[in-house]
């Protein structure tokens, strides 16, 4: 039984347009015990989306019909299997009020949460680490090398784990590793544990939970988890529950990486 907590919707602009009803039905075919579905979180009204095409997160407008339809689902459902209702909230450097409030308006209506970073700040310009290749060799250029941009990823990742993001800050730290998802093509030269030590040390003096995320699996520049299974075993000796998530954005995504991840490590 698979208990997946880290889900997008047809609510996500860079997804697709399978309907959550198909997400279930996914889900039970796979013999799902309990979903979370974590949309990405609408951005800070003042923040302008760096992604090129704009479509990080989904829009305010969308927020009521995102609960309502789930509620509706959670229901519905509700003696076959767990939902919960959720969002992948962005840590953004030099918004902490903004997603302060952005939480203690919608933290009370939510299951579950993930907080992530997706965006690194330079110069008073922010840029989206994930995007694509393209985009990821530009963001070398700017910060002046790859050693940057990890050092950049880490220090933003620590940051967030430390901010104060009020009652509702999420205890789930997303796909701590994204910044390797195009590392087959640029492959850092220092272990990624003199990383990701700091990291996992700050998320076990929090009692924080770890995102083991599948994604990367079927990334081909990737390859791998999101943190890679040698520090997934370093976040359980340091007692860090870890909880799968397929960060899938189709109803096919569901489940993804979850045959290769090492699930002895599951919290």
């Amino acid at each position: 039984m698979i208990i997946d907590k880290h889900v997008h919707t047809p609510y996500c602009p860079h997804g697709s347009t399978d309907t959550i009803e198909k997400y279930i039905k996914q889900a039970l075919q796979l013999k799902y015990k309990e979903i979370s579905f974590t949309e990405h979180a609408p951005l800070p009204k003042s923040f302008i989306d760096p992604a090129p095409d704009r479509d990080s997160a989904m829009d305010w407008v969308s927020i009521p019909a995102y609960m309502e339809e789930l509620n509706k689902i959670k229901s519905y459902y509700s003696s076959t299997i767990k939902i919960n209702i959720g969002l992948e909230v962005d840590y953004i450097e030099g918004y902490e009020k903004e997603t302060r409030d952005i939480l203690g308006e919608l933290g009370p209506l939510l299951d579950d949460s993930i907080l992530s970073v997706h965006f690194l700040k330079k110069d008073e310009a922010y840029y989206c680490l994930d995007f694509s290749e393209e985009e990821f060799e530009r963001i070398v250029g700017v910060f002046g090398g790859l050693p940057s941009v990890y050092e950049s990823y880490f220090s933003t990742l620590l940051t967030s784990i430390n901010s104060d993001l009020g009652p509702y800050k999420p205890k789930r730290i997303g796909h701590i590793t994204l910044v390797e998802k195009f590392k087959k093509r640029f492959p850092h030269t220092r272990s990624i544990q003199e990383y990701t030590v700091p990291i996992l040390d700050a998320i076990a003096l929090k009692g924080y939970e770890l995102d083991y995320n599948g994604a990367g699996f079927v990334k081909p520049l990737c390859e791998d988890s999101y943190p890679p299974v040698s520090v997934a075993k370093e976040a359980q000796k340091r007692k860090i529950p870890l909880v799968y998530g397929s960060d899938a954005h189709t109803a096919k995504g569901l489940g993804q990486g979850y045959e290769w991840i090492d699930k002895e490590l599951l919290f």
